[in-house]
């Protein structure tokens, strides 16, 4: 790397794929283990999980929710089936949002690092990250017990103020790095904290509340041969 290091920050669901990982991975997953019943039990958490935060349940709250589905699922078998999902997933041309993943392939090829923030969990996570060279990943992780998960998190669940303290973390970790001269990407007012520690915010997508909130962000669109331009 020349010259001064920069670290490029980027959110996963709706900024850089376009699915929602923790959703669809659930879905996924019950299925494929459990059949019908397992397809039941993923609809139901949904539903429940879309009633919260229509009723103003906090993300963090709903987060938590999530993550008790997991309750004594092996983590050896999530593992192996979020690599399954990914291969299927990833096979499809509109899986990754080709403007984002484009800005981040010119960041690295300038030397800059990439790292993914995001709520999701790492064995989601884990199969993104590599496939477009990320570095480093933050994001929620999930306690195991015996090679069991137990339903609940190791810290908090990384959505909100979460992914601005994490930022940070890393910016403290990697003193080299300016904020001024670094960039975030983010496509939901969630993400607003980790976009506001950075000199380049980029909203994804049409988000009036972000663009509002950051009116000197860059837009960038999410389809295809949108908003491509090269990242400065």
């Amino acid at each position: 790397m020349t010259g001064p290091m920069r670290l490029v920050f980027s959110d996963v669901d709706e900024t850089l794929v376009d699915v929602k990982t923790m959703f669809d991975f659930l879905a996924y997953y019950f299925t494929g283990v459990y059949g019908p019943k397992g397809t039941r039990f993923a609809e139901r958490v949904r539903r429940d999980l879309v009633a919260r935060a229509a009723a103003g349940t906090p993300r963090e709250v709903g987060s938590r929710v999530y993550y008790r589905a997991w309750t004594g699922e092996p983590a050896a078998r999530v593992q192996a089936r979020a690599a399954a999902w990914f291969a299927e997933r990833s096979a499809d041309p509109g899986f990754f949002l080709a403007a984002t993943r484009r800005a981040l392939d010119l960041h690295r090829e300038r030397g800059a690092v990439v790292v993914l923030v995001s709520g999701s969990f790492p064995a989601v996570l884990e199969p993104i990250a590599a496939e477009i060279g990320a570095a480093h990943l933050l994001c929620s992780v999930p306690e195991t017990l015996d090679g069991v998960l137990t339903g609940e998190l190791v810290g908090e669940p990384l959505i909100g103020e979460a992914k601005g303290a994490a930022v940070r973390g890393m910016l403290r970790r990697h003193p080299a790095a300016d904020p001024a001269d670094c960039h975030a990407y983010g496509d939901h007012i969630s993400d607003l904290p980790m976009l506001a520690e950075v000199g380049h915010p980029v909203v994804v997508g049409d988000s009036v509340e972000l663009v509002a909130a950051l009116p000197h962000a860059r837009v960038l669109g999410s389809g295809v041969g949108s908003g491509v331009e090269a990242p400065q």
